[in-house]
């Protein structure tokens, strides 16, 4: 439903502000908890344009959204994104254009970005160390990642945030050492727990909850609850000292569904109300018949779909989820 004076709501009264949009499914990495090892992905024809990506955008931002996060796979591996970009960071009513990369892309783009309006730039990063950087990745350069992240700084991005999945064996053992990375980079970090998506084995055995990694952290630095917000899930504490915020989204142990603001957009163009579930509302035929009003009232309708939270929890031994990270868009 739409409230008359404009904005996105849905059917538990929650105002939409909030829009991840994925430009691609395709990326430059392989990491081992968003995609499988040998991807197929999607033929040109099933991809939104990126003049489709615009029309849907400055759809939504009628509507009443006011933050949008462009997304992947990798969005900077697309052709011509600077195209978009400059035109998105142009939508009147747009307060907050915002970037998930996985920044190896970051070292030549990270100036136009920021001359185009991008406000705000997300970086995943899960480890320090080459060896495991490669095997997390499969194919990825740990250098050109910490390469793009002091160019977002050359470039003049504030509160660049890195993004860590936490994984039992996997990485567990450099969280301290990614934190004090962040503080003495001048960034904020983000913990994130592992999510059930897409058919990838194991993952009950390496799932670590906030919790468990602030207990850690905490043994090592004074964490001070906060109650800032960026617009998006994660829980802030302050290290006393620091500018840096160390978050955690917790879609298991404390989930956010109640608050939740944002749907996300695949490549293809399906709006997912829902991370964590399968129901989607199809906004490719609408783009491609010309007519933004019936874009509009997909979007409008979609609401009705969205529900009230994932459920993530009694999914971790068996998915409901089957499509991988990459595809739904980080």
């Amino acid at each position: 439903m739409a409230h008359r004076d404009g904005t996105l709501l849905d059917k538990y009264g929650r105002r939409i502000t909030y829009v991840r949009l994925s430009i691609t499914d395709r990326c430059d990495f392989r990491c081992t908890y968003c995609m499988a090892e040998e991807m197929t992905f999607l033929p040109r024809h099933e991809v939104m344009s990126l003049e489709e990506c615009l029309r849907v955008a400055s759809v939504f931002v009628g509507l009443g959204v006011t933050k949008l996060r462009i997304t992947g796979g990798e969005p900077l591996v697309r052709k011509d994104v600077m195209w978009l970009i400059e035109r998105l960071g142009a939508l009147p009513g747009l307060e907050n254009l915002v970037l998930t990369t996985n920044g190896s892309q970051l070292d030549r783009f990270a100036q136009p970005l920021r001359a185009a309006g991008v406000k705000r730039i997300n970086i995943s990063l899960d480890t320090l160390r080459p060896d495991r950087f490669k095997k997390i990745t499969r194919i990825g350069d740990l250098n050109k990642v910490l390469h793009g992240i002091e160019a977002a700084r050359v470039a003049g991005f504030q509160r660049t945030k890195l993004n860590t999945v936490m994984m039992r064996d996997g990485n567990d053992d450099e969280f301290v050492d990614l934190v004090r990375f962040a503080v003495a980079n001048e960034l904020d970090i983000s913990f994130i727990e592992e999510m059930p998506l897409g058919d990838i084995h194991g993952r009950n055995t390496t799932f670590i909850s906030s919790e468990e990694t602030r207990t850690v952290l905490s043994e090592h630095f004074e964490l001070i609850p906060s109650t800032e917000n960026s617009g998006g899930p994660a829980r802030y504490w302050r290290i006393p000292g620091s500018e840096s915020r160390i978050g955690f989204i917790s879609p298991h142990s404390h989930n956010f569904c109640d608050t939740c603001n944002r749907v996300r957009i695949t490549a293809k163009g399906e709006l997912y109300p829902c991370l964590g579930q399968n129901d989607a509302s199809q906004l490719l035929p609408a783009l491609r018949s010309g007519d933004d009003d019936a874009v509009r009232q997909v979007i409008v309708d979609s609401m009705g779909i969205k529900p009230y939270g994932h459920d993530f929890t009694h999914q971790m031994n068996s998915p409901q989820v089957v499509r991988f990270m990459s595809m739904t868009g980080g």
